[in-house]
């Protein structure tokens, strides 16, 4: 994603003039060598940018203004070097409309015992310089993170990182566009939603076209650009025999191929960063898009199926969130239980739609096979097993007078099993603590049938995420008790009616 490298977070530090232009001096030295560091040795996601140190109300609120204009700045990451009275920090934090987080370091990470004086601890004051900092935030009933930790050490730039990561996701989704290809699925609830309410919490736009809008685009393709993709086809999967040249199902790999590109001319032109799909209204296509949706969302694309456009949204975003890590995100679905294995475990799958990404370094099959649903034409898909390791499902459902972020962590495993007539990509997974509790849990909370499955990502980030949306945050995890669950699902219930 190019569009990932070019964004940026601003540090800024706080102070104030009381310390004169030595001590100021000082400050700014060690920020840019403290910034300098950072990004030379942290491995962060983003670059850092130092900004001139702040002294006054009128300083943070000019640095909190531009921060706002700036298309490229995804957030604050705040410092008190030394004591920066919060007072100062009401206007800024008031006007600031992008995420900000703390940092809670200082600049050495020991205490120079035999010579420390009034001018060392008038210079180093993070540690009540951030309290007073801590105050305001808390005041002002500000959503933020908190980092403590030497600027050094390996697991506080881990947590910058991953902070980061998160703001650069919710600045994307601020721009993110959704092409809805039909509409939702009929008589199902949990991929209805307020468009509307979305667009103002989360930035995204929902829009619906015609299937006609999106055939155009797949009878335009050129044979040139077909012939390419098949040849990529052809070096980057085990194709059946079916779809080889000369195979008896090779006019429907060609057809998967057009549409493949048809799709993807159409969501670049319009400059559509996700898309949903429902296998009722196919009307023009000759077979339901599998193979096109599968690597259009390896190349970064959120999908849902059925119209399933908070889904869609969500896999995009946290495509964006993963930017470079090892390990994929998918759309996703618990397709069916095996209560008789040991632990019991689930296997995840959908009739089409798994993302290619989360296969790691198996190399899918290619084929076309019958589908007992849609009544078109035989569709190509990418088969496959998930990779093995720990995974989270999170379903984004839309509660009426709040947007509530599930999150279930997994253990993926090899299937115990051959499946050999199964036409389909798969995931099998231990849910935890256990099935019965997780399960459990996830329908008290309303999860959706849908979910995105990221083995890039773990529960703590999508906590970050959801706290810098000021969204409601469930966590289904090896610590869950159902009552202890239930009991937080109810005071979640009134915590936002008395806010809201």
């Amino acid at each position: 994603m190019e569009r990932y490298k070019q964004l940026e977070v601003w540090f800024v530090v706080g102070s104030q003039f009381l310390y004169g232009p030595k001590t100021l001096q000082q400050v700014s030295d060690n920020a840019t060598k403290l910034v300098a560091g950072l990004n030379a040795e942290a491995g962060l996601p983003l670059k850092l940018v130092l900004k001139p140190t702040v002294k006054s109300a009128e300083e943070i609120l000019a640095v909190c203004r531009e921060a706002n204009n700036a298309p490229d700045c995804v957030g604050l990451i705040t410092w008190m070097h030394t004591f920066s009275p919060a007072k100062m920090w009401i206007a800024g934090l008031q006007a600031l409309n992008k995420p900000w987080m703390q940092f809670h370091t200082q600049f050495n990470a020991s205490v120079p015992w035999a010579t420390m004086d009034m001018n060392f601890m008038n210079l180093n004051q993070t540690a009540h310089g951030g309290r007073e900092f801590g105050f305001i935030g808390a005041r002002m009933r500000k959503s933020y993170e908190v980092v403590v930790g030497h600027w050094q050490d390996p697991a506080a730039q881990a947590k910058l990182g991953r902070w980061i990561r998160v703001a650069a996701a919710v600045h994307d989704m601020r721009q993110l566009k959704v092409a809805r290809f039909g509409d939702n699925m009929r008589d199902v609830a949990v991929t209805e939603g307020d468009k509307v309410e979305a667009q103002i919490k989360f930035g995204y736009a929902v829009d619906g076209y015609g299937m006609g809008d999106l055939v155009k685009d797949i009878e335009a393709v050129e044979d040139s650009a077909l012939k390419a993709l098949v040849d990529e086809y052809e070096t980057r999967y085990t194709l059946a025999d079916s779809v080889r040249a000369g195979g008896e199902k090779r006019a429907n790999l060609l057809e998967a191929a057009r549409i493949e590109l048809g799709i993807k001319n159409f969501l670049e032109r319009g400059k559509f960063g996700a898309f949903t799909t429902t296998f009722e209204n196919l009307h023009g296509l000759v077979q339901l898009p599998g193979l096109a949706v599968q690597r259009l969302m390896q190349q970064g694309y959120g999908f849902g199926a059925e119209g399933d456009w908070k889904t869609s949204a969500l896999l995009h975003t946290l495509k964006f969130m993963s930017e470079g890590l090892p390990g994929g995100a998918s759309f996703m679905e618990d397709y069916t239980y095996d209560f008789a294995m040991s632990g019991d475990l689930v296997v995840g799958s959908h009739m089409l739609e798994v993302c290619p990404s989360i296969a790691g370094d198996m190399k899918p099959k290619l084929d076309v096979l019958p589908l007992s649903i849609g009544k078109k034409d035989d569709p190509a898909r990418l088969i496959f097993n998930a990779k093995a390791g720990p995974a989270v499902n999170a379903s984004l459902i839309d509660m009426g007078n709040r947007f509530r972020l599930i999150v279930s962590e997994l253990d993926v495993i090899d299937p115990p099993h051959d499946l050999p007539k199964l036409p389909t990509a798969r995931a099998v997974w231990k849910a935890l603590p256990s099935l019965a509790v997780s399960a459990e849990a996830w329908i008290h909370a309303g999860g959706a049938h849908h979910a995105v499955f990221t083995q890039a990502l773990d529960a703590d980030t999508l906590r970050i995420f959801a706290d810098m949306l000021d969204i409601e945050f469930l966590q289904i995890g090896r610590d869950t008790r159902i009552d202890a669950f239930r009991n937080e699902i109810r005071w979640n219930e009134l915590a936002y009616a008395l806010k809201h």
